[in-house]
């Protein structure tokens, strides 16, 4: 009889084991393919067009539970002084401490505090966002393109993500006004992040 139990038991188990594969998922690191990778704002210039710009030095990781991002444990770093709108002198005032003052605060930082499931392939992220010595919570959509195994055998992800902050909440406030009144640079910053990511397997796992 004991054994009929003992027999009973490994069964559920070995049936648990395969009918959840999910929650025994195996922890992944995914690091920032940067040559796949644009980290872009837009900001309104002079009330009747927008400036966009880039920043072409980043770096981060998110950490995950396999190939599910919900709760990801996202860190990325930007570098300021990689600041790229095409025109030197506007990036040299960028840099200045009318705006980031990157000598003194060289990197935008990000680290998330959740992640959760908008869609099938939507999430809303919540994070941490620092810029000069002002740390405020950000909220970003983002948007999975999908998962896929590359031709050497790593596994890839790409995602958009999308939001706006108020610069002024960040101490970016040097503004001019022009004579009709209208602000020469506009308080609302788009993001825009097309990101690809790889979990590069060991060879042990390969």
């Amino acid at each position: 009889m004991r054994s009929v139990r003992f027999f009973t038991l490994a069964v559920l188990i070995g049936a648990a084991l395969f009918a959840a594969p999910s929650v025994f998922a195996q922890d992944k690191t995914w690091n920032v393919d940067a040559s796949h990778t644009k980290v872009q704002f837009t900001v309104r210039h002079m009330v009747i067009s927008s400036v966009t710009g880039d920043f072409k030095v980043f770096g981060g990781t998110f950490e995950s539970k396999g190939n599910d991002f919900t709760d990801s444990a996202i860190d990325f770093s930007i570098d300021v002084d990689s600041v790229n709108t095409d025109n030197p002198k506007r990036d040299g005032h960028l840099k200045s401490d009318h705006f980031f003052a990157a000598k003194e605060y060289p990197n935008i930082t990000f680290k998330s505090k959740s992640m959760k499931k908008t869609g099938d392939n939507t999430f809303k992220l919540i994070g941490d966002m620092t810029i000069r010595d002002v740390t405020k919570a950000v909220e970003l959509d983002a948007t999975l393109g999908g998962v896929i195994v590359d031709p050497w055998g790593n596994d890839r992800a790409g995602f958009k993500f999308t939001g706006s902050i108020n610069r002024f909440d960040y101490n970016l406030k040097w503004n001019d006004l022009l004579e009709t009144g209208g602000a020469m640079v506009g308080k609302t910053v788009d993001i825009l992040c097309n990101l690809e990511l790889v979990h590069r397997k060991s060879k042990k796992n390969e």
